[in-house]
């Protein structure tokens, strides 16, 4: 076993205080690991080379409809199990990047292979209403309960959409529409308003920003590309907002190390919001808000400080812009509580907070001051699918009835000790380990270098994902324990000493 390797893991699980679930227990309880998937199998198993034939075919095929370059893998979902993923050439893989980070409670849960058994369900499921003017008459005691188990402290309301990026979208037009509305202080609209949006122009389209981050991404919808900074290749070609982009705190590892370089580094960042603030206040295009990932993912599992959000928290406030974090990535539990910002203890709520991926639609938490005071000004046909509802609120049942964050806490706690092991023998090929719960990344020397990891990794059975030019990433699912983590770091210390052997 991977673990006799290192020395015992004895850490004592970070509490957590959001509603969602109590104070983590003993570090007994937060080590024990849940009940094994039922049908799981014991580790991968790899029959052909990767990708295999029937996978090469697959791609040919779908590349004469579209561009389908980025598939690298085609899935037989009717065989995945739990934390394993089955190809189409019945070649089986411990999946630590589900989906990109999209799988709870891994593949073919049998509690939620079971819920669309009731007839009830099963017509809400199939009958998708448009949510904005029919809903079921069942939605409001749904989203009430949504709320009571999840909403981020302060934040009274609660919007679904299709999409994170819609999320985000979306958040980006509450901002501005409280913006004006404390400017003008109400929404009594005048006549040369409504008659100037229609021609895209002031007063009625006014000029206001949204300030996002270097490395940021917040979707691709024509709003969130002006705020997403990661990859040119998401944006070519497509007009854009001229928004601001500050930096975004770039720390040295081990953080313990590093406290002075990385508090300069923090403060350094701030000073430029600020500065970015005034600039674009004099130009005639306040930020009406500013949007940030707790940790920055695509862009590179990026990390800042509790202080650099408290302090971001103040600065947004201070020039009335709405403080909207963007939980897109890290909600429903992967950094070990419901929602990373509970790591930052900030002095009042966020505005708006953000949310999809593990939490299987989209939508948005926000602040009593942040809700639109006319109908259609946030709407589309959807707003959301009940039936990904449905399947939410057993995904909260089974989450908090088995302790799952405890779990993610713990077996991240583990992981990451492994990996700074690891990290120390082969430095530099492999350094800044870093991560929150199972919310784990580590940096290469070289893009080609992370790629030939990332390959190596597949062929021997992991499926894990990149991010940005260097980083290697896991995103298991809230079951990932302690088992499955010595399969991957086995594979990952082989692969590790062949590439620099």
């Amino acid at each position: 076993m991977w673990s006799k390797f290192i020395k015992p893991h004895s850490a004592t699980c970070r509490s957590s205080v959001s509603k969602f679930g109590n104070k983590s227990q003993s570090t007994a309880a937060c080590n024990s690991l849940p009940a094994k998937f039922p049908g799981e199998p014991s580790g991968p198993c790899i029959k052909t080379s990767i990708p295999g034939p029937r996978t090469k075919q697959l791609l040919e095929d779908l590349n004469k409809i579209q561009q389908a370059n980025s598939t690298s893998v085609f899935v037989n979902y009717d065989k995945c199990c739990g934390n394993y993923i089955v190809d189409a050439d019945d070649n089986t893989y411990l999946d630590v990047y589900t989906n990109i980070s999209t799988i709870p409670l891994g593949y073919n849960h049998p509690e939620l292979l079971q819920v669309f058994n009731n007839e009830h369900e099963l017509k809400s499921l199939i009958n998708r209403p448009a949510l904005g003017i029919f809903p079921g008459e069942d939605w409001p005691k749904r989203m009430k309960n949504i709320m009571d188990m999840i909403a981020p402290s302060g934040l009274t309301q609660l919007n679904t959409m299709m999409c994170g990026a819609c999320a985000n979208e979306n958040a980006f037009k509450h901002a501005f529409m409280a913006y004006r509305r404390r400017e003008r202080g109400n929404d009594n609209f005048s006549t040369e308003e409504t008659e100037t949006v229609l021609l895209n122009q002031p007063p009625g389209a006014p000029k206001l920003a949204i300030m996002s981050f270097k490395n940021s991404f917040h979707g691709r919808t024509l709003g969130t590309l002006s705020a997403t900074r990661s990859k040119y290749i998401q944006k070519i070609d497509i007009p854009a907002f001229d928004w601001p982009c500050a930096p975004f705190p770039q720390y040295k590892y081990p953080l313990e190390e590093n406290e002075k370089f990385n508090m300069e580094e923090d403060d350094r960042c701030l000073a430029e919001v600020e500065h970015l603030m005034e600039v674009w206040y004099k130009k005639g295009t306040p930020v009406a808000g500013v949007i940030v990932e707790p940790i920055q993912s695509e862009g590179g599992d990026n990390h800042a400080s509790p202080y650099f959000f408290r302090k971001l928290q103040s600065i947004a406030r201070k020039n009335n812009a709405a403080y909207i974090l963007d939980e897109v990535q890290t909600g429903g539990g992967p950094t070990g509580k419901f929602w990373c910002h509970e790591y930052f203890d900030l002095e009042c709520p966020p505005d708006i907070v953000t949310f999809s991926k593990k939490l299987q639609l989209g939508g948005y938490f926000t602040t009593e001051d942040m809700k639109p005071q006319q109908p259609f000004r946030t709407f589309n046909t959807w707003m959301g699918d009940p039936g990904k509802v449905i399947l939410l609120e057993k995904y909260l049942e089974i989450i908090k009835r088995d302790k799952l964050l405890e779990n993610v806490r713990s077996t991240g706690k583990y992981t990451l000790e492994c990996l700074k092991q690891i990290q120390s023998e082969f430095a530099p090929f492999i350094h800044s380990v870093r991560g929150r719960g199972t919310f784990i990344a580590l940096t290469a020397e070289t893009t080609e270098k992370r790629d030939e990891i990332i390959r190596r990794l597949r062929a021997k059975g992991t499926i894990c994902g990149g991010a940005h030019d260097l980083t290697v990433r896991l995103r298991p699912t809230l079951l990932f324990a302690k088992p499955h983590a010595d399969i991957f770091l086995e594979s990952f210390y082989e692969v590790m000493k062949e590439m620099t052997f």
